[in-house]
């Protein structure tokens, strides 16, 4: 399988700034499309998609953006940029799980957890954190599990439970480390389930298939329980929305002579039948 699983960002317009805007941020950047529509983009090694999609939703802090650093001036340079139009969620300062570690929401609403440590060379610098909370708090273990076990390529890395003197949350995730595809992700629930937000399209999953048995078995295991929607969205049993779309969809719709085709047949579709896109 091509494991192309990364994050999409819910826009409303400014997708050239807001391109521009990140790629600024991290030296290791590169824009591999942009137009009207969309804009995908690779930092640090991270694939992101940014798209157009009006002001149906919105994005918030339950699925954020861990960041590891490996200096304190590396941290508050781009906290710095960020908190220009931007909201701090929690002050850059020391706590007991980082000797300096901060939560920041950008000026277009994406929120980013920034904290020091050793960068191994082929380890991911940019790892998408889920937080859950509400109806599906108390749920991230079983979450972890969940996608494990559906995804190629996978496996639970680290899971840290709160202890018993951690009131309410005795027994919760405090922690959770995991990869799917390859692809490292994090998870834990509240703290406290005191948070006015929750889980929804306003950042999404997307994940490209080679073949149409691919997205067949992908779909139905991350819809179960969940809700199908159109144009290959989907929301699992936790609330979380994911794009299962095919690989070839990209040059299909770059090409003049094939897009207007392929938009106009997924555009009846909810899950993506790749034979009819041609």
């Amino acid at each position: 399988m091509s494991n192309n699983l990364y994050p999409c960002l819910w826009f409303d317009g400014k997708l050239s700034e807001a391109t521009h805007f990140y790629c600024s941020l991290f030296e290791n950047s590169k824009v591999h499309a942009q137009n009207n529509i969309i804009s995908k983009f690779e930092i640090e090694g991270t694939t992101v998609k940014l798209l157009n999609g009006g002001a149906l939703f919105n994005i918030n802090p339950s699925i954020s953006f861990f960041v590891k650093c490996t200096t304190k001036a590396e941290i508050d340079k781009i906290w710095n940029a960020m908190l220009d139009g931007g909201k701090v969620m929690m002050a850059l300062n020391t706590y007991p799980w980082s000797s300096y570690y901060g939560w920041i929401q950008d000026k277009y609403g994406m929120t980013w957890q920034f904290f020091e440590g050793n960068l191994q060379a082929s380890e991911q610098k940019i790892i998408p954190n889920m937080l859950f909370t509400n109806n599906v708090f108390g749920r991230a273990q079983e979450a972890v599990n969940f996608y494990t076990q559906v995804f190629t390529n996978s496996k639970i890395n680290f899971i840290d439970n709160y202890t018993s003197q951690e009131q309410p949350n005795t027994g919760k995730l405090k922690f959770g480390s995991f990869q799917l595809n390859n692809q490292q992700f994090a998870a834990m629930d509240g703290p406290g389930n005191n948070h006015a937000f929750q889980f929804n399209e306003g950042v999404s999953y997307i994940l490209e298939c080679d073949t149409q048995e691919q997205i067949d078995y992908y779909w139905d295991a991350l819809s179960s329980e969940g809700f199908e929607g159109q144009c290959g969205w989907l929301k699992d049993k936790f609330g979380v929305s994911w794009q299962i779309i095919p690989i070839q969809l990209n040059q299909l719709m770059s090409n003049p002579e094939t897009a207007n085709k392929a938009r106009e047949a997924f555009m009846k579709m909810n899950k993506f039948i790749i034979k009819d896109l041609f």
